[in-house]
This record gives C-alpha cells, structure tokens and sequence, in this order.
C-alpha cells in the first residue's frame, strides 16, 4: 500500500488513524508472507514502511500544530 503525501495530506485525522493501522496490519501480513517464502516482491515491505513513516510524521504535525493553537 503506497500513498504519495499529497493523498496522505488530503485525509482526515481520523482517516488518517485508520490509514495507519491499516498499513500496520499490511506490514505484518507482508513480513510473514516474506518469513513463509511466500513474498516475491520484497520492496514491498520498504514501500509499506515508508508510507507508515509518511503517516506517522503528518498525524504527528497536525497533532502537534493543534496543541500550539490550544495554547493560545
């Protein structure tokens, strides 16, 4: 599962929750897949940790952005 940020950007902090663990469940689906020689394409795993990553740092930006502005 890849997502660009732009696309990433474009949803909800809800969606975006649910994007998350989405992945996290794909993640573990391809590394048993990979540990069971069942996994062809391994890139897959690189891409699918790298869009997590893409989704950790913009739920964390818009979390973090929303706490400055309750502080105001």
């Amino acid at each position: 599962m890849q997502m660009k940020t732009r696309e990433i950007r474009n949803l909800t902090i809800e969606e975006l929750r649910k994007k998350l663990d989405d992945a996290g469940e794909e993640l573990m689906k391809l590394r048993f897949r990979q540990a069971t020689g069942e996994l062809q394409d391994t890139s897959q795993i690189r891409l699918t940790r790298r869009t997590i990553a893409r989704m950790k740092t913009e739920l964390n930006e818009r979390l973090r952005a929303e706490a400055m502005e309750g502080e105001k």
